[in-house]
């Protein structure tokens, strides 16, 4: 039961966001950067139908496609938050609350893929134009990516039609903007350190110095030298990347010769990560 109130919640607030994206910073301007919501921005100043209510009839539609087309596990995913959806939009006025333009694109894209964000991080949807690439992957065997993008650039090239050309050029930049901040925050924010030691004399005591100064576990790799045939002890740890200069700075004090290779980790589990540090 709680799990099922946290992800309500969770799907509330990310519904929540998504709609203040829209009706306070890229409606206002004119910006139809894609989906349902963009489909509405264009209706509502092509013929005068409420945005809430084109997104309520579309994400209806969808909704029984999904059920029919894709199944009851897909229908289910999408069914809460493509309701809420028109909800938040029909509740938050459509207010404009920065006059600059390039300013509300940005805050409007940031705030809008924070709460995109969270749908995909509980596997919820907020259903609309996600679903017809779903149906043709599954049928077609289109790539979902591919067709999300079609939709997409379908729906931001009317904005030439219906505002101009500026605004079509807003929307490009609202959708890259999107995406990179999504991807930032499903890879970026997990971002870890995995740096591998090797040093002649003084693997033992920088072994040592990260299992008990930095408190963090070591795997002990026996490796050989490719040119001189020696076997060598290397040893690999995983940081959080604020302690990539500390470890550094220690593995220097023992051994200024020492070879360390460092590279970015986009996801890291276990004990340390996701659960507590090794005390």
């Amino acid at each position: 039961m709680k799990h099922l109130i946290k992800q309500f919640l969770l799907v509330a607030v990310s519904i929540a966001l998504i709609g203040a994206s829209i009706n306070l910073f890229l409606a206002p301007h004119h910006i139809a950067a894609g989906g349902v919501t963009g489909i509405g921005i264009l209706v509502e100043q092509a013929l005068g139908v409420p945005l809430a209510l084109t997104v309520l009839i579309l994400n209806v539609v969808m909704l029984i496609l999904a059920f029919v087309f894709l199944g009851r596990a897909v229908f289910v995913r999408s069914f809460l938050g493509s309701l809420l959806l028109p909800l938040s939009l029909a509740i938050i006025p459509e207010t404009m609350l920065a006059q600059d333009r390039l300013l509300s694109v940005i805050f409007g894209s940031m705030i809008f893929a924070i709460g995109v964000a969270i749908l995909y991080r509980i596997e919820a949807s907020s259903g609309g134009t996600t679903i017809p690439p779903l149906i043709l992957k599954k049928y077609f065997n289109l790539n979902t990516s591919l067709g999300l993008f079609l939709v997409d650039a379908i729906i931001v090239i009317f904005n030439i039609f219906v505002f101009g050309v500026e605004e079509f050029l807003f929307a490009i930049l609202s959708l890259i903007l999107v995406a990179i901040i999504m991807n930032y925050l499903e890879t970026g924010l997990k971002k870890r350190k995995a740096v591998m030691i090797m040093s002649d004399d003084k693997i033992e005591e920088i072994k040592a110095g990260l299992l008990k100064e930095m408190g963090r576990g070591v795997t002990v790799f026996s490796v050989s030298g490719g040119f001189t045939g020696s076997e060598k002890t290397m040893l690999m740890v995983v940081l959080e990347t604020r302690e990539y200069q500390s470890v550094l700075k220690m593995i220097n004090s023992y051994d200024k010769q020492s070879f360390v290779i460092a590279y970015t980790v986009s996801e890291v589990h276990g004990l340390g990560f996701s659960y507590h540090t090794i005390e």
